[in-house]
């Protein structure tokens, strides 16, 4: 169920239920000259709708698309706010929407989130809210690579460009932040990509996702163990 399909006194209603808001928090920024700049926002979404899809009394907000993507300046179509921009929008979003619902889950599409997003969850949390981060985990390309085009194949192939897909620097990510840290993405990549998404294939990216949507409902259920039945509006 999705927030902004709902009237006031239906999401007050759930609010009451004891529903559980699940944020996704991504980014706009450059994936390459193949993906969409949507594309960590895109996963974001998809992991909190598999979540509602796999548990009753589950919400999914508005995405937050815009995050804390600086090292990808320089690309066009990058719209970042920076880390401390991000970090107020997340407390004053979570102070506002724990006046309708008791627990949050910020669900993060996107690396460079990370650090803001542990901040102001941390001082949340110092004020008696209950609100979780979850940040996936799972092995692949950096930036663009297989791994992210396989999951975007799976979610909208329609705006996979596979033609335009190269690879980018395939050295492994710690070999290559220090110069990361120093000139951005640019430094590293001309177009943006570090790894290398040839071969992706929609079918790895379900199988991805799936893994990924199971990580998060496990999450969830430790912290929030007992079933919360569905109002419908």
């Amino acid at each position: 169920m999705m927030v902004a399909d709902l009237t006031w006194p239906e999401a007050g209603d759930l609010g009451n239920s004891g529903a559980l808001l699940a944020v996704p928090v991504g980014s706009t920024e450059q994936h390459g000259p193949h993906l969409p700049v949507s594309t960590d926002t895109d996963l974001a979404v998809a992991l909190c709708t598999g979540l509602a899809g796999r548990r009753p009394g589950v919400l999914v907000a508005p995405p937050v698309a815009y995050g804390a993507s600086g090292e990808h300046s320089g690309f066009p179509g990058t719209l970042s706010i920076g880390q401390a921009a991000l970090e107020l929008l997340i407390v004053e979003l979570c102070r506002s929407a724990t006046a309708t619902f008791e627990r949050i889950v910020l669900v993060n599409g996107h690396g460079g989130n990370v650090e803001p997003l542990r901040r102001a969850v941390a001082l949340l949390r110092s004020e008696s809210r209950d609100i979780r981060l979850f940040l996936p985990r799972y092995a692949g390309d950096a930036h663009a690579g297989r791994t992210e085009t396989s999951l975007q194949l799976h979610l909208s192939p329609e705006r996979v460009h596979l033609g335009k897909a190269r690879p980018g620097d395939t050295r492994p990510l710690a070999d290559v932040l220090p110069q990361l840290r120093a000139g951005g993405v640019k430094a590293v990549s001309a177009n943006g990509v570090l790894g290398d998404p040839t071969g992706a294939v929609a079918a790895e990216g379900e199988r991805l996702l799936g893994e990924l949507v199971t990580q998060l409902f496990d999450q969830v259920r430790q912290w929030w163990p007992e079933p919360v039945e569905r109002i419908r509006p």
